[in-house]
C-alpha cells in the first residue's frame, strides 16, 4: 500500500516536473535554430551542386564529349543530401 504523500512532497514533486518542463523547452530552443540552419545549408548545397551540373553540361560539351559530361554531372547531382 502506498503512503498518502504530504503537502511539502508534492509541492517538490511539482517543482522537479516544472523543472523538467522549462529545461525540455530550453533544450528545444537551443535546438531549432541549429536544425533550421542546417536545413538552409543544404537546400544551398543542393543549389550550388544543381548549378555546376547545369553549367557542365552546358559549357563544356565541346571539350569532354556529352557522355563524359552527362556522368560528371549525375555523380555531382548525387552529392546532393
Amino acid at each position: 500500500m502506498t503512503e498518502p504523500t504530504t503537502p511539502d512532497e508534492d509541492e517538490a514533486f511539482n517543482e522537479i516536473e516544472r523543472q523538467a518542463r522549462q529545461r525540455k523547452e530550453a533544450v528545444k530552443v537551443a535546438i531549432t535554430p541549429k536544425v533550421v540552419a542546417l536545413e538552409m545549408y543544404d537546400i544551398g548545397w543542393n543549389s550550388a551542386l544543381e548549378v555546376a551540373a547545369i553549367a557542365i553540361e552546358r559549357d563544356f560539351t565541346k571539350a569532354f564529349g556529352a557522355d563524359t559530361l552527362a556522368s560528371i554531372a549525375i555523380y555531382i547531382r548525387g552529392m546532393k543530401k
